[in-house]
């Protein structure tokens, strides 16, 4: 129960005031001048003429820990808006806030508030029965998103709140029904409910709000029964979303009257019956997602094709029959179409061809569309991902699909294809991915896949196809995974082809023989025999190629010797088709042993052994190599000192650097929110195992997304020690006589002073961390976040436009997070940057609001989200 105090009658003055807010300890010393600055030139807060507090908002600056609880808002009789958002704030609203008669703007998101809502949120009789004076009745704007209120229900008094027009109760615990009381909401222009546990059906009241344009239910999993049809009367919507739900039913075909509609969410319930043609007449639809429901009847409407400003359509994962209809050509601005995984028939419309933005197309698994593969989707000039797999689709690949010059994406398995591969594929320069398995193709491979410089995994197996030279165009093409099985392919094929992508990509080519082919090692000798060439014939059973005595990954129990031939023999004597890049004192190979284990050698070649600051970094990186094990650090598995040249011997990154991955546009996509988050959280506990889990603490000095590598899953690890340092606490060891590192990545203290401490460390993660989330480097942000300017920027704006906005709250929340820590790694003080130790626990804790929608998100906020403490509170 609230307590039953009573606020004071007396009329407050400009000094009362003043004392209210110097008790209430929100703002430090040095901002209020020790009490003896009128607290309207405090940052934060905002006067009348009178000198009366009229606003208290939140500040990027100033704001400390502090309780809510303590600052008497009966002392505020005047304060018309307070904004206290992404402060963490604990506990139950206070009691007393319900003195603030005139308030017009409460904001109160993303902290971590529990409990019951103040009865002055609308509950004037529980008011009279308090004999508490005053009550909420102006509140214009209402924003308590993001907290952990327990109520069983959303209080109904909230419908007496009439002057409403922001209502956002978004991402809390609230559970029952929607009251019909919210009805009475007339000036209501935004509501969220988003993300509760709200259950029952949609009271028909709300058909009443008629300015009503952004309504979000989505995410309460027992909201059910049918939509109401009364929802039809919010002319003014522009935004619906009612996803992630269980409704069910059919669409009313009322809501051919919401002609604002911008974007109508209806994914992921039990609705049935069919689309309504009303729909067609939504003008302004840019965005509709219907998948993942039960529509059971009939075809897509052809009304449909009305919807010229339509962007996105999503009615995958459903039961639509019939026939794609050919209105659906009308959709010019279309770039996303997706049909997938329903029971489509008949043929793909020539009229798709006329979808000039179209980029994702997706038509897979629908089983019965049938017929040939119309040419005119060449025209698609923009097209980037087409699926028409698991269909029935007879005769050849249209030659025209050799236009497609953006095309990363290309799967036309399991259909009925025939006919020879088009020699036109080979203009295809962003293709990574092809398959075309589980058809009836013929004829030979063509040769101008070998002009296919992104193509990655190529999938041909369970066809007609033959070809003599199989082995030099596969090996020419460098791919990552192959599937040539059960085809009709003849001919020699090395063994170290055969090794890379296992025995059983090549199964089923009864005339395909494994030619075991080992070159001599360049040498002065001239009486070496020569290495035999054996012949094995690939058998459907497979077996481990046997490997020579002792294990090369067991390199530390080799001589230099042994060593220095084996590679050679890998790396056909450093031959440079086998160099993947160059390093800061090195070339780096890809070495495939004789195992067939694939491993990274970095090479130095003899001028820069010669050189001794060459030699001190390789020997300084094997120090620090052999002593460290954590999973993101890269692996060390054995070096070389041999006569003619030194080298490393790592584990394979297979995506290589991370600078890489982001400056590649299909690459960079391919690393999507969730991958680029956790690149960020496997550096960070990788430093921190450096900095503080070490015997003696390791600073990198070099960190950089040049030095982060990727493996084949996308996981991080931290590489090139050449310049890293132990460091001790207590030693004038740790200057150093000069600045090593990237440029772009160096802390700035660096340039007056020269010691060598974890904190240069930091700041380059903060780097790191904000180029992946953005997808290149922050050089621009970074030289505006000490200015006015910075606290204006949205975070939005910063992130990769190559990516689709986030939409899972779980991914909102960590971008969030990232971006916050990022930014407190980047202050321009190095005492008060947190330690990494700090940040990896923040990232484990996981102690952050989830933070949704993205546009309302500022750098201002995000400085603030984790690390509200002083400057001194990061002191080490």
């Amino acid at each position: 129960m609230w307590a039953t105090s009573a606020f004071p009658n007396s009329s407050c003055t400009p000094t009362s005031e003043a004392s209210a807010l110097l008790r209430s300890g929100w703002w430090p010393d040095h901002v209020t001048g020790n009490g003896s600055l009128p607290p309207c030139k405090w940052p934060g807060i905002r006067c009348d003429a009178h000198g009366s507090v009229r606003i208290v908002q939140w500040n990027t600056s100033y704001w400390r820990d502090f309780n809510l609880g303590s600052m008497n808002f009966s002392l505020l009789p005047n304060l018309a808006s307070l904004e206290l958002p992404f402060l963490a704030l604990t506990g139950r609203i206070p009691l007393q806030i319900c003195a603030l008669s005139i308030l017009a703007l409460l904001d109160l998101s993303y902290n971590f508030l529990s409990g019951e809502l103040p009865p002055c949120l609308g509950n004037l009789t529980m008011l009279e029965t308090l004999e508490l004076e005053g009550n909420l009745s102006n509140l214009t704007y209402l924003d308590l998103s993001g907290n952990q209120f327990l109520s069983e229900s959303v209080p109904s008094e909230i419908g007496n709140l009439k002057s409403l027009v922001i209502l956002d109760l978004s991402s809390n615990n609230f559970s029952g029904e929607i009251p019909i009381e919210f009805g009475h909401l007339t000036a209501l222009i935004f509501l969220d409910l988003y993300n509760n546990s709200l259950s029952g059906t949609i009271p028909p009241s709300i058909g009443n709000l008629s300015n009503l344009t952004y309504l979000n239910l989505r995410g309460n999993q027992f909201l059910s029964g049918s939509v109401t049809s009364e929802m039809g009367n919010s002319k003014s919507l522009a935004i619906l979303d009612l996803s992630l739900n269980n409704f069910s039913g059919e669409i009313p075909v009322e809501f051919g009257h919401l002609t604002a509609l911008i974007e109508l969410y209806l994914y992921n319930n039990s609705l049935s019956g069919t689309i309504p043609p009303s729909i067609g007449n939504l003008s302004n639809l840019t965005y509709l997602y219907l998948q993942g429901n039960q529509f059971l009847s009939g075809s897509v409407p052809s009304e449909i094709g009305n919807l010229k400003s339509l962007a996105v359509l999503d009615l995958s994962l459903n039961n639509f029959s019939e026939e794609i209809p050919v209105e659906f050509g009308r959709l010019t601005e279309l770039y996303h179409l997706d049909l997938h995984n329903n029971s489509l028939s008949g043929t793909i419309p020539p009229s798709i061809g006329n979808l000039s933005t179209l980029t994702y197309l997706y038509l897979q698994g629908n089983q019965f569309l049938s017929g040939s593969v119309p040419s005119e989707i060449g025209n698609l000039k923009s097209l980037a991902v087409l699926d028409l797999s698991l269909n029935n689709f007879s005769g050849e690949i249209p030659v025209e699909f050799g236009r497609l010059i953006v095309l990363y994406y290309l799967d036309l398995h399991n259909n009925s294809l025939s006919g020879t591969i088009p020699l036109s594929i080979g203009n295809l320069k962003s293709l990574a991915e092809l398959d075309l398995s589980l058809n009836n193709f013929s004829g030979e491979i063509p040769v101008e896949f070998g002009r296919l410089p992104a193509l990655d995994h190529l999938d041909l197996h369970n066809n007609s196809l033959s070809s003599t030279i199989l082995g030099s165009l596969i090996e020419h093409l460098h791919l990552r995974s192959i599937n040539l099985s059960y085809n009709l392919f003849t001919g020699p094929i090395s063994d170290r082809l055969v090794t890379a992508h296992s025995r059983n990509a090549f199964l089923g080519n009864k005339g395909l023989y494994i030619v075991k082919d080992r070159p001599p090692l360049r040498s002065d000798r001239t009486d070496r025999p020569p290495l035999r060439s054996d012949r094995t014939k690939i058998r459907d059973e497979t077996k481990e190629m046997p490997e020579k005595d002792g294990d090369f990954m067991s390199i530390w129990n080799y001589d230099g010797k042994i060593a220095y031939e084996d590679i050679v023999k890998a790396t056909e004597d450093f031959d440079i088709k086998y160099c993947v890049g160059t390093g800061g004192y090195g070339s780096v190979y890809r070495a495939e042993l004789p195992n067939g284990k694939i491993v990274a050698l970095k090479k130095l070649h003899r001028f820069e052994a010669e050189d001794p600051s060459f030699d001190k970094n390789f020997r300084n990186e094997v120090k620090h190599l052999t002593s460290v094990r954590h999973r993101s650090i890269i692996r060390l598995y054995g070096f070389c000192l041999h006569q003619r040249c030194m080298f490393l011997i790592y584990e394979y990154m297979g995506r290589g650097s991370l600078f890489y991955t982001l400056r590649n546009d299909i690459e960079a996509m391919e690393l999507d929110w969730p991958k680029r988050v956790n690149v960020i959280w496997d550096v960070a506990h990788a430093l921190s195992y450096l900095h503080h889990d070490c015997p003696q603490p390791i600073v990198h000095r070099d960190v950089s997304t040049n030095n982060i590598l990727l493996n084949d899953e996308m996981q991080a690890f931290v590489s090139d020690f050449g310049t890293a340092r132990l460091l001790d606490p207590d030693s004038s060891s740790n200057f150093t006589a000069n600045i090593v590192g990237t440029r772009g990545y160096i802390a700035p203290e660096l340039a007056y002073s020269l010691v060598v401490n974890e904190k240069s460390d930091v700041y380059s993660f903060g780097v790191v961390a904000m180029e992946t989330i953005m997808g290149k480097h922050p050089a621009e942000i970074i030289s505006v976040l000490s200015t006015s300017k910075g606290e204006e920027i949205m975070l939005l704006d910063m992130l990769d436009q190559r990516l689709p906005i986030p939409r899972r709250s779980s991914v909102a929340k960590n971008i969030v997070q990232a971006m916050s820590l990022a930014l407190a790694c980047l202050s321009a003080d190095p005492k008060s940057r947190p330690t990494m130790k700090q940040v990896s626990g923040a990232i484990l804790a996981q102690k952050i609001p989830i933070v949704e929608p993205f546009h309302a998100v500022s750098l201002a906020q995000l400085r603030q989200n984790l690390f509200r403490t002083s400057t001194s509170s990061w002191s080490s």
